[in-house]
């Protein structure tokens, strides 16, 4: 069986999880006793094989307590994002149908402003100290046994879409009633045979946890016995300093944070050696070309990309040496057959730009949602998360952007992430947007949004310097007309670029 359970047996002092600023641990024993605990405080709350829980809490133990909880109880369990509104969280919660939700004290704010908005009857609780309308969760659990439940099976994560393009959804896999110890086979696949994870390996997390990627690597890190080092926030200088002083073997990153650690003075860079790194897993958006070939440069051939989403319905996967073979591709097929489909709704040819298809992958529906659903799939069966992109003669994927991206200007189809692409690379670049708005001629017209590193002070003369810097290597109608400043972009937590709050600014109400 690959369970920390099996591990709180054989290495009971293992350490499983590191709290990377305040260097608190959660050991395998502590693990195993606390989610017994929280699985027979669920069962005692009347929730069993099938039913519904919540979480909101910043990267801390507690929330791997509770995940594992809900995990060995048969429970769906949803992450929620710290960065949501109240109404957001309480439209998940009611959303995902959550008997119990538990919240951090830490956010206790937020939690006493979401408390009239939650539906009622569901329970809530509060770590710490609780707040007044909240049970206190320490407590709850205090007086449960340390012992297993009797009817121990394997619960999922239920989680929900980032709502880059609007109104989150929610993803419910299939309930199939697995025994515990029972591991995902493409996350077997992807962190224990791709990425080379044992029960001897290092895993550094800079990412949030309420997000997909991170917590199911998290979650498979510990099944297979590993530690996990957990970074609160990510810092590009301090994230270097803990990969070199735990010596960590494996890793998963964002686009984002590759070009903010680039950005760092080459003598800082120079300080931290990184070299225990074996796999740096990477993925969420598409990689600048010459951001990945930096990292290449620096890190070596360590690098895995995948393109998945949390939908599960297809995955492509590239090592360092097909990316080095196909420079800019997110891999080739590892579920999922891939189709590149035109307006037309037929295959596009080899190296003609369409929308991304899975066939004979996973189904997968959003709860509640049937409209959403349905708008996935195309008359074929075939399912897309919305991107765009191509395929080579040799079947390798590249991503161009995201449909809903798409900038027509003139009757020309733009897909703004090349410019982005090129932009990010100047020094003064922290960060950028690029997005069609409204022009009376040609309909749409192409604007960049650009937050500056620190030392460069915006102005016309730098906006100017950037447009034509865009237009060395790219086609001018494929470049910003205009370009503005901004002192930070909007981004999920996972570096996702939430293009819409930007673009819906310029755009008649």
């Amino acid at each position: 069986m690959l369970h920390p359970s099996d591990h709180a047996r054989t290495r009971p002092d293992k350490v499983a999880y590191l709290m990377a600023a305040t260097g608190q641990s959660l050991r395998y024993r502590e693990l195993d006793e606390s989610s017994n605990r929280g699985a027979q405080l669920l069962r005692s709350l009347g929730l069993g094989a099938g039913d519904h829980m919540a979480l909101l809490f910043e990267n801390s133990l507690l929330f791997f307590e509770i995940c594992w909880a809900a995990q060995r109880s048969g429970i769906y369990y949803t992450a929620i994002s710290t960065h949501l509104v109240p109404g957001e969280i309480a439209y998940i919660v009611g959303d995902c149908g959550a008997k119990v939700l538990v919240v951090s004290d830490a956010l206790k704010p937020l939690a006493e402003k979401l408390a009239p908005l939650l539906p009622q009857g569901s329970a809530r609780y509060m770590s710490g100290a609780a707040a007044p309308g909240w049970d206190s969760w320490d407590a709850a659990l205090a007086a449960q046994p340390a012992t297993p439940i009797a009817n121990e099976i394997v619960g999922y994560d239920m989680l929900y879409s980032s709502g880059t393009t609007g109104r989150p959804k929610g993803v419910k896999p299939l309930f199939k009633s697995e025994p515990l110890g029972t591991l995902s086979p493409l996350l077997q696949l992807l962190v224990q045979e791709m990425c080379g994870v044992n029960e001897h390996s290092v895993y550094l997390s800079p990412a949030p946890l309420y997000h997909a990627a991170p917590l199911r690597f998290n979650m498979m890190v510990a099944a297979l016995g590993a530690t996990s080092v957990i970074m609160e926030r990510f810092d590009p200088e301090e994230y270097l300093r803990l990969a070199q002083k735990h010596r960590c073997t494996q890793t998963q990153l964002v686009p984002t944070m590759f070009v903010r650690m680039l950005k760092l003075p080459g003598e800082v860079r120079a300080k931290y050696d990184v070299s225990s790194i074996k796999a740096a897993v990477h993925a969420a958006a598409p990689c600048p070309v010459e951001v990945k070939q930096k990292m290449i440069d620096w890190w070596g051939p360590v690098f895995i990309e995948y393109y998945a989403g949390t939908e599960g319905n297809g995955v492509t996967i590239a090592d360092t040496a097909e990316w080095l073979a196909h420079r800019g591709t997110v891999g080739r097929s590892l579920v999922g057959q891939i189709h590149v489909v035109g307006a037309d709704g037929e295959d596009c040819p080899v190296g003609e730009t369409g929308q991304v298809y899975f066939a004979g992958g996973p189904e997968f529906a959003y709860h509640k949602d049937p409209a959403k659903t349905k708008g996935a799939y195309n008359e074929k069966g075939w399912s897309s998360l919305g991107d765009v992109g191509y395929l080579d003669a040799d079947g390798y994927l590249y991503l161009t952007d995201r449909r809903a991206h798409m900038i027509i200007s003139g009757g020309v189809n733009i897909y703004p992430q090349e410019a982005e692409n090129v932009l990010v690379n100047h020094p003064a670049v922290a960060d950028v947007a690029v997005f069609g708005v409204p022009n009376d001629e040609m309909g749409e017209e192409v604007k960049a949004v650009v937050q500056l590193l620190p030392g460069y002070a915006p102005g016309p003369m730098l906006a100017d310097e950037l447009i034509t810097f865009c237009r060395a290597s790219l086609s001018s109608i494929k470049c910003p007309r205009s370009l503005e400043f901004r002192a930070e972009l909007p981004r999920t937590p996972t570096g996702k670029l939430l293009k819409r709050l930007l673009r819906d600014e310029y755009w008649p109400k």
